[in-house]
């Protein structure tokens, strides 16, 4: 029944996430208080992983999800679960837009989604930086400066920093930026 219920949760990411991998994450973040099989935490966990690995984040990500939620038959079934709508809408949108790629209806459908993918992807990017640049254990209950202040992640910030001035200055490859990224992250101890 988990695999069924994966695979229908990850079909249903698939089907509503529009706009690529990162589109995913507000679907990955309701799926995870929701369903309990992951925390917030193994959503950042997920990222760091997806990304530093060949192959769509999206499908990364779901492997990811499925495998520790069931090993790797959760694996199997969430990552069919997230691409079998792709693939579905790939090809009967390919049918269709053969004979109504001039039809006006269809031009403003797909017109209309960009709107959706700027802001699934904005919700991401803000989900993201809220999982590495803030701890939201420190915050405190009154909204204060100090408060606000000891729920940044001041290491992660001044890395951040600091990796990007160097990105910009030596324009080395951005695998060199993931591995050096990991290091640090394991001396310093860098945690969510």
């Amino acid at each position: 029944m988990l695999l069924l219920n994966l695979f229908y949760e990850f079909f249903k990411v698939g089907l509503f996430a529009v706009g690529g991998g990162l589109a995913t994450l507000p679907f990955l973040y309701a799926l995870s208080a929701k369903s309990g099989w992951f925390t917030p935490t193994d959503v950042a966990n997920m990222i760091a992983v997806a990304e530093s690995t060949p192959g769509a984040i999206g499908v990364n990500m779901a492997t990811f999800a499925g495998f520790i939620t069931a090993g790797a038959p959760g694996a199997a079934a969430a990552t069919l679960g997230l691409i079998l709508p792709s693939i579905v809408v790939v090809l009967l949108v390919a049918n269709l837009l053969e004979n109504f790629h001039e039809n006006v209806v269809v031009k403003d459908a797909f017109y209309g989604l960009r709107p959706a993918s700027i802001a699934l992807l904005c919700a991401a990017g803000v989900k993201v930086f809220a999982a590495a640049m803030l701890s939201f254990d420190k915050f405190c209950a009154p909204v204060s400066f100090s408060a606000l202040a000891s729920a940044l992640n001041w290491k992660a910030i001044v890395f951040g920093i600091i990796l990007y001035a160097a990105q910009k200055r030596l324009k080395w490859s951005f695998v060199s930026f993931i591995v050096i990224s990991a290091a640090v992250g394991i001396i310093f101890k860098f945690s969510c």
